[in-house]
């Protein structure tokens, strides 16, 4: 077929293409959960176009009615190549990974593998609130080992957590959320080798879930966990999901250390038949194409963060805010308003604005909320005068 010709020059910031009345077109969660007359800035979700490869890609696909099963490794060789090009990761190998569903999906099947029902699987609370849904789900007991005041790993923490998770002499994971949500802190290579070597020392299996991985904002690098010393017995979940706002067209990649290849090859062969076909074509375009598109949409991304920390110095000074190192999400502590442990609910009703409830993040999420910036500045302008306006 004859492909359309690309020109990845000039490209414009994705967060200022769409207006408000389009998007309250889509028909997803984040615009169809509340009423019109809320400003939605909750679920991860952004408010961006398709990156023109990918729509070609797909659209591709569904003129030829390439919409059948998902088959071979283009998917893990474009992740491999964006590794290299991105992270200076050369040893992301495409016989040692899989794909799966989705990253959490992907989650599930690879704490399978490295333990049991009833075993613990490590936390760090404030965090993604589908770790403990999930985990509980599949007859795994969650143990937490919260961030620290900083927002960052707290080794000190971890390993103490580590120890009373093997104390019987049974098995448990670390289930790594690399770069953070909701805090986007970036862990460096000198946290991510000090966790290696306090998994190694207690035998814990360390399961990565680096889907915000190519969100990494100016200033802050990221590093693959599998790239660290002592990495090498560990898995990881990645995709072009978040990066490329696919949640939608269903695919993710399980990666195995060299260490681990063995346990990845136990995984059922059957979870390899949950991806989408079109998924996979979409993300293998993102990360082979699409790389001017999130460059644009980083830019726009870096100054939504510096836009809103003004905007809350300005209007809200009392709400604390570390500006994100990666992600498109802002933790704000908003406890100094006093306005008890789920201020969304006060700025939802007092502001028809939607954030997500702290609470729903584990231990240190009281009080918090949690805010997407991956819409245009004037929604976030809009957003900050709706909380305050709450609080009037």
């Amino acid at each position: 077929m004859t492909r359309i010709p690309y020109d990845p020059s000039g490209e414009p910031n994705p967060l200022r293409v769409l207006t408000l009345d389009s998007l309250r077109c889509r028909t997803s969660m984040k615009w169809r959960t509340y009423p019109e007359d809320v400003l939605p800035l909750w679920v991860a979700e952004m408010d961006v176009p398709l990156a023109e490869p990918v729509l070609r890609a797909v659209t591709d696909a569904l003129v030829l009615g390439d919409t059948g099963y998902p088959a071979g490794t283009a998917y893990a060789e474009a992740l491999a190549a964006f590794a290299e090009k991105r992270w200076g990761w050369d040893g992301l190998a495409v016989e040692r990974t899989a794909i799966v569903p989705d990253v959490m999906l992907g989650v599930v099947e690879m704490v399978k593998l490295v333990t049991g029902p009833g075993d613990p699987v490590v936390v760090n609370p404030p965090v993604y609130p589908p770790f403990f849904h999930f985990l509980t789900h599949m007859d795994r007991r969650v143990a937490e080992a919260p961030l620290g005041a900083d927002g960052r790993l707290d080794l000190d923490v971890l390993e103490e957590t580590f120890r009373r998770s093997v104390a019987g002499g049974g098995r448990a994971a670390y289930l790594l959320c690399s770069p953070h949500n909701p805090t986007g802190t970036v862990h460096t290579a000198a946290e991510l080798s000090a966790v290696a070597t306090l998994a190694d020392r207690y035998g814990v299996r360390v399961v990565a879930d680096e889907i915000h991985a190519p969100l990494v904002l100016p200033g802050a690098d990221f590093v693959p966990y599998l790239s660290v010393p002592g990495g090498e017995r560990g898995l990881s979940l990645m995709s072009a999901s978040k990066a490329w706002n696919l949640a939608g067209l269903k695919a993710a990649l399980a990666v195995a250390g060299s260490e681990a290849a063995a346990d990845l090859a136990r995984m059922p062969e059957e979870v390899g038949h949950g991806p989408s076909h079109v998924g996979v074509i979409a993300h293998t375009a993102a990360l082979r194409e699409g790389i001017p598109w999130l460059d644009a949409l980083l830019a726009g991304l870096d100054d939504n963060r510096r836009l809103l920390a003004a905007l809350l110095a300005a209007r809200l000074p009392a709400i604390a805010h570390r500006p994100p190192e990666a992600t498109y999400l802002a933790w704000l502590d908003c406890r100094p308003l006093g306005l008890g442990d789920d201020p969304a609910a006060v700025f939802l009703h007092g502001g028809r604005v939607a954030l997500n409830p702290g609470p729903d993040f584990g231990t240190g999420g009281a009080g918090h909320v949690r805010l997407n910036l991956a819409t245009s500045p004037e929604n976030v302008e809009e957003a900050v005068r709706r909380m305050t306006t709450a609080l009037d």
